[in-house]
């Protein structure tokens, strides 16, 4: 049996394409289906739905043979025992720096200023700032990172940015970029020695699909 750690929303929709490229279709919704694990059309493979910032420890612990995680989840694991094969090139971003409308950003950093900043990303920002020299104060938060510069809790967030119609609707602006973010597929070491008969042909039928 091969295990498949997706998380719901958008990755999972874009992840359907290259599934199915690899002859793999789930037989349910995740979106409908109360269930946590999906069969598919193939009586060896499942899908388990997880949260996104868990499909890298469910698939570094064997609890999963593949998975598909953002980069930013992956920054902050760690990627401890996880072999990378492949940008899937799907869920596309970019991790920023935000501040509210009316703060200068550039001075505060220029002057020195120690600054706070809220983020989920705390190992991602840490780097960022540290490789800048910038001297900053991290506040980790879990959502609703916009409201933190709103109401005093921090001089900047570092969050992930695809339109910026939240930051705008939020009198915030974005005013340095991070990195860009897309989804990896992540295989478990152990399972691409032990099952490489079966997993070797979906990392195949994945990169032939990504670089079409």
């Amino acid at each position: 049996m091969i295990t498949i750690a997706l998380s719901k929303g958008r990755i999972f929709e874009e992840t359907v394409p290259l599934l199915a490229a690899a002859g793999i279709t789930p037989l349910e919704d995740p979106e409908s289906s109360r269930k946590l694990i999906l069969p598919t059309n193939r009586a060896d493979v499942r899908l388990i739905i997880v949260r996104a910032s868990d499909v890298p420890t469910y698939v570094q612990y064997g609890a999963a043979d593949l998975g598909v995680a953002g980069k930013d989840v992956l920054n902050e694991h760690g990627g401890t025992g996880l072999y990378q094969p492949l940008d899937l090139k799907i869920a596309c971003c970019r991790m920023m720096v935000a501040v509210r409308n009316d703060f200068d950003y550039d001075s505060a950093v220029r002057q020195g200023a120690r600054l706070r900043v809220a983020t989920k990303y705390v190992q991602t920002a840490r780097e960022h700032f540290a490789a800048k020299g910038v001297h900053v104060d991290l506040i980790k938060l879990y959502g609703s990172m916009e409201l933190a510069p709103l109401v005093g809790l921090s001089d900047a967030i570092v969050d992930l940015v695809s339109s910026g119609n939240t930051l705008k609707a939020n009198n915030l602006k974005a005013v340095e970029e991070v990195g860009q973010i897309s989804s990896r597929l992540v295989v478990n070491q152990a399972a691409l020695k032990l099952k490489r008969e079966a997993i070797q042909p979906m990392l195949d039928a994945f990169a032939q699909a990504v670089h079409k």
